[in-house]
């Protein structure tokens, strides 16, 4: 049985969460603040986390960061009341995998879930892919440019490995948001574009050329110059 870990300084929202997400067969264990929240994820290794944001002494970034730096790669789905652009590109570039601006409907997050759930699942029997210099174990969850290890998130991960899957194919939007988050944002892609620019700085941080590209109107393609 899947684990999830809800995150949560108010007792009602795991409360709620508890009996949506047992309905869908998920064990769900709780933290009301982030240190509890790393105990929980030490103890238990929950196999996906849903992670308030504003709480208090230790907030939901803080923790993301922390278990990013420790190479944790449970994936995160994080809940906040902040709905502008900047404030879901800070949470992204945290390390958190989603987000869910409150308030939410309940099958919208069951949704997130199940999206990440198929992620989790769909990640055993791949095969490693190469691209020239580029290179990517999914098994193993490793990638490298040349002979440099590149440290990526999970969903990070996820899209390069999209990406190679399809090298030199153009690929909409659309596409990539189903194949990777595992469902659409409604027209929302701000999350795509974050997430491609943070693959473009690692990929070319020691001077390497672009091979991700955005293709004006339609997505993005990866391929050499």
């Amino acid at each position: 049985m899947e684990t999830v870990l809800v995150v949560d300084d108010d007792e009602r929202l795991p409360k709620m969460l508890r009996r949506t997400l047992a309905y869908e067969g998920l064990r769900v264990i709780t933290a009301t603040n982030g240190q509890e929240a790393l105990a929980q994820v030490d103890e238990c290794q929950p196999d996906i986390i849903i992670l308030d944001w504003m709480m208090p002494t230790m907030n939901g970034v803080a923790v993301v960061r922390q278990l990013r730096a420790e190479n944790n790669r449970t994936f995160i789905l994080m809940l906040t009341a902040r709905d502008a652009i900047e404030n879901r590109v800070e949470g992204l570039e945290s390390g958190a995998d989603d987000y869910l601006v409150k308030p939410f409907a309940p099958s919208e997050l069951v949704a997130r879930v199940h999206a990440l759930l198929r992620r989790i699942a769909a990640q055993p029997d791949r095969q490693p892919l190469v691209f020239g210099d580029l290179s990517l174990d999914p098994t193993a969850h490793e990638a490298q440019l040349g002979n440099v290890p590149l440290s990526l998130t999970p969903t990070e991960f996820e899209l390069l490995h999209c990406f190679m899957q399809h090298s030199r194919q153009v690929l909409t939007r659309a596409q990539i948001l189903d194949a990777v988050w595992g469902y659409n944002f409604d027209g929302d892609d701000n999350v795509l574009e974050v997430y491609v620019g943070y693959l473009r700085r690692k990929l070319e941080a020691r001077g390497h050329p672009r091979l991700i590209h955005t293709v004006r109107g339609i997505g993005y393609v990866l391929r050499a110059e």
